[in-house]
């Protein structure tokens, strides 16, 4: 039996790089301090929160990064070869994975050029080198009905992610699918980071806004601890009406860096009781902050030098 164990692990071990191997401990670590804190008999099955909130305090951080490969930014010698998106993020993955609690791979930028399965081997490539961080499918979906659960059944079974984000425009039946899901989390669209979203998530005839009636409903669907909601740093002070409204629900966070949201305020507004909550995406922030052969190194500063800023105002 140990000849055998050794025959299949240490080769294995072998083959992981030293970021794989610390973050196959910390997962380890955490989930047994979560298996006798709680005094089970029966192994611990993590749900999204509880993988969210070891991320957080596993890798003391609270940034997300966003992955949406652009072919025309990336260095010659990557965007000339073959399987360009994946090896692009994979080099952005291995620079920031130290500085993150999760990443969150953008679904267009991958479809649109036909690298759906790039997209998928990325994820596995997250899964299996840093199984400590949390991946959110960036897919924006929103249907009904059996197209609901086969998008329900991309996310969770061929991309294998954590987390997928959807319109709550058609309502309860068009997040039930992914919610049979109970180790899988939504993130919500409830008010996002663009200006010309004013019209109908905070028009001032509504009382409500439509985006206080989507976080208060989410909350509602919210028993099993599955849900997020999108609020943008654009907005800091209806993040903070959010924030009341939901109590501790994690808040993914777009609109710093390059939309020029307030960090500072969205962390005044944003936090939840435990100092957490937040997941705080920039997308070309990092992956473009150098654009040469240094683009990893300038990525990982990059993500760095904002995980640092996060903290100071925690």
């Amino acid at each position: 039996m140990r000849n055998a164990f050794e025959g299949l692990f240490v080769p294995l071990w072998r083959k992981m790089t030293l970021q794989g191997r610390l973050a196959r401990f910390c997962l380890v670590l955490w989930s047994a301090l979560a298996y006798h804190a709680r005094r089970r008999i029966v192994a611990y099955n993590m749900t999204v929160y509880d993988k969210l909130s070891a991320a957080w305090q596993c890798q003391n951080s609270l940034l997300c990064v966003g992955l949406d490969p652009d072919p025309a930014r990336m260095p010659a010698h990557i965007a000339d070869a073959g399987e360009p998106l994946y090896n692009f993020c994979r080099a952005i993955v291995d620079a920031t994975a130290q500085h993150v609690c999760a990443f969150k791979p953008q679904f267009a930028h991958f479809a649109a050029q036909g690298a759906e399965n790039e997209l998928a081997r990325l994820i596995a490539y997250i899964k299996s080198e840093y199984p400590h961080l949390v991946v959110v499918l960036d897919a924006k979906r929103g249907d009904i009905g059996s197209t609901a659960e086969y998008y329900a059944q991309e996310a969770y079974q061929r991309y294998n992610a954590d987390a997928v984000t959807l319109s709550p425009y058609l309502g309860y039946e068009s997040v039930a699918p992914y919610l049979a899901y109970d180790d899988r989390g939504v993130v919500v669209l409830c008010r996002t980071s663009n200006a010309d979203s004013n019209w109908l998530q905070n028009d001032s005839r509504d009382t409500p806004p439509v985006y206080q009636r989507v976080a208060e409903r989410v909350a509602q669907w919210n028993d099993a601890g599955q849900c997020m909601l999108v609020a943008g740093a654009t907005y800091p002070e209806e993040l903070g009406q959010i924030r009341r409204l939901v109590g501790d629900m994690p808040l993914l966070v777009p609109g710093i860096g390059a939309q020029g949201g307030d960090l500072q305020a969205v962390m005044a507004h944003g936090l939840d009781g435990g100092g957490t909550g937040l997941l705080i995406s920039s997308s070309r922030g990092i992956l473009y902050a150098g654009e040469g052969d240094d683009f990893e190194s300038a990525a990982g500063d990059a993500a760095a030098a904002l995980k640092n800023s996060i903290n100071f105002f925690r």
